[in-house]
């Protein structure tokens, strides 16, 4: 009853504050800021350039090294011209607040970089850099990230590199990342950066690849056909709604942009300079704060009726978030983390249309958690194809930062489901890190029909990474390494079947398709082996393009992939550690 008095009072204020803010714009004055908590800066053109440096610099110096610590920030810059220099550590989220990229310039950088690591950036994770103008006061600017690293909706005046050299000369290597809806006036240098996906973005030139790059719907992709140039180009994006995002007028007013369902897409979404969407005015939302909410507070604003916001920080909850309401939009800042605390889902969306899920770590707590987020019931049947749910910049950690258990990260029960970059992992490393101190059975099970995902990355789960049991599937860009730990074959098996496959298309499915796979093994005992990398039905409509298999290391020279998939394709050993496939089934 408390917590229910407690939560109306907060709305009351919320509302107070928004009415109170609009009578004030009405008057030529600025509306206050909301109250998104300590660990949000919001910074004005007008403000000392030296204070916003100082305050930059000191989050970075924070969180610079902080792979699994427990702080969490959002970087927000209201519209208009800075001069700074920012760096980008773990955790924290860099973003414009501009209808357009081109309302928030920033003249310096906006760097991620892994000096911490001797220029190795396979280890950075968990940041992101959103909706605006960036103008590199050096040669170029700096995007050395790993996954769960989204660059969306920027535009860069110069060149950008997405690996970093070391200080012998040599690049230091960057394993997988993600940009959408942005535009790069000068060149992409990918490097030493082993595998990426780009889609409906713009630049002047892309320079090289290395093992897996996939681009859709983008403006001069780069010419050469696989295997001989590791590229896979599709011309158009079949179908997308831009990732929602939070903006402030002229006034000070708040409000999310949801941008609109579009078809068959090339380029940006906002080069016309008329982005098309819906504006949700914040006093829609419910901004939540991790020191003071739960989850029976934020379920209660959900059911009144409210869009959810949530500040960054780590919600330990003690029963899942359930969202219930179609089109409801659920947009986490600075990677606000949802931890289950007594074996619960973390979030649980009914079948309904519409609704947005946007930058959110879902975090396994010690108890086993059956799923950590899950899209429609089972059983799901209704249509959405005119209002998909989309899902955008999802993350899940099984351990890493503590022990963790959940039997599998996502499931999409609904269909016609969108989902725009996921990385799903069971840490690797990390003092949560072991078979049996992180167990988890699968990173994504689909149920649904009609779901398409682009730039999905899934690792290091104990048996299927993927399983797709729904028709008419579509993944754009697969990354995933199997698990490094299995202790023996026999614990790592199913019948005569050594291993499992990381991508698995249900025997019964009788139409799939996927573009850009690449399947990577690094096993640290002996003699263990995956005997395909893919499964899929034979002789149905089930297509693949431009798939590898990869052996990067191993205990000894005994373990690898026996094929790509179906027994297709040459093994991956300590012999001949990479091979591909183009087309699956062959051309007759």
């Amino acid at each position: 009853m408390l917590q229910r008095i407690l939560l109306r009072y907060r709305l009351f204020l919320q509302i107070s504050i928004i009415l109170l803010g609009s009578a004030i714009a009405l008057t030529g004055v600025h509306a206050a800021d909301p109250d998104f908590g300590p660990n949000v800066l919001v910074f004005d053109p007008t403000s000392d350039a030296a204070d916003i440096q100082s305050k930059c610099d000191a989050i970075f110096s924070s969180q610079e090294r902080s792979e699994f610590g427990p702080d969490r920030h959002a970087l927000l810059f209201k519209p208009g011209t800075y001069t700074t220099k920012i760096k980008v550590g773990f955790y924290t989220q860099i973003l414009g607040l501009g209808k357009m990229p081109d309302d928030v310039t920033m003249t310096g950088q906006v760097d991620c970089n892994a000096d911490w690591n001797a220029a190795n950036a396979t280890v950075n994770f968990w940041r992101g850099c959103e909706n605006l103008f960036i103008a590199p006061t050096s040669a170029k600017n700096l995007w050395a990230v790993s996954q769960a690293a989204p660059f969306r909706r920027v535009h860069v005046k110069g060149n950008l590199d997405l690996f970093q050299v070391a200080s012998n000369g040599q690049g230091g290597w960057a394993s997988g990342g993600f940009m959408a809806d942005s535009q790069i006036d000068g060149r992409i240098l990918p490097g030493s950066q082993q595998q990426w996906f780009s889609r409906n973005s713009t630049w002047s030139n892309w320079a090289n690849g290395v093992w897996n790059m996939v681009f859709l719907g983008c403006v001069n992709p780069p010419q050469g056909t696989w295997p001989a140039k590791p590229y896979t180009t599709i011309e158009k994006t079949p179908i997308i709604a831009e990732k929602p995002f939070l903006m402030v007028d002229g006034s000070g007013t708040y409000s999310v942009f949801v941008p609109t369902l579009r078809k068959d897409t090339v380029g940006e979404s906002w080069t016309d300079g008329n982005p098309q969407g819906t504006s949700i005015p914040l006093s829609d939302f419910y901004l939540a704060h991790a020191d003071k909410d739960t989850a029976a507070t934020i379920n209660d604003a959900l059911t009144a009726g409210k869009n959810l916001l949530l500040t960054p920080g780590i919600y330990h909850l003690e029963a899942p978030i359930k969202v219930t309401r179609a089109n409801t939009v659920v947009l986490g800042l600075g990677m606000a983390t949802l931890n289950p605390t007594k074996g619960t889902s973390a979030m649980e969306v009914a079948d309904v249309s519409g609704v947005k899920i946007a930058c959110v770590l879902f975090d396994a707590g010690p108890t086993p958690s059956p799923v950590l987020l899950q899209i429609g019931e089972t059983g799901s049947k209704q249509s959405h194809a005119d209002n998909p749910t989309g899902l955008y910049d999802i993350f899940c950690r099984i351990g890493g930062a503590g022990p963790g258990a959940a039997t599998t990260a996502v499931i999409i029960n609904s269909n016609d489901v969108i989902g725009d970059h996921a990385w799903l992992w069971r840490a690797d490393h990390g003092a949560g890190a072991g078979w049996t101190t992180n167990p988890s059975t699968t990173g994504l099970i689909v149920n649904g029909n009609n779901v398409t995902y682009y730039g999905l990355f899934v690792e290091h789960f104990q048996e299927y990474e993927t399983l797709w049991n729904g028709e008419n599937g579509r993944t754009y860009f697969y990354q995933s390494e199997l698990p490094y730990d299995p202790p023996t074959q026999d614990a790592w098996k199913h019948g005569n079947v050594k291993g499992y496959a990381s991508y698995k298309v249900a025997d019964n499915v009788q139409h799939h398709e996927a573009w850009g796979l690449g399947i990577y093994c690094v096993f640290k005992q002996d003699n263990i082996y995956c005997d395909n990398a893919i499964e899929a039905p034979k002789g149905a409509d089930v297509k693949f393009h431009n798939a590898l298999i990869f052996r990067l290391s191993g205990a000894t020279d005994n373990s690898g992939i026996g094929s790509v998939i179906n027994g297709t394709g040459e093994p991956a050993t300590k012999k001949k550690a990479k091979t591909e496939i183009t087309e699956y089934p062959a051309p007759l």
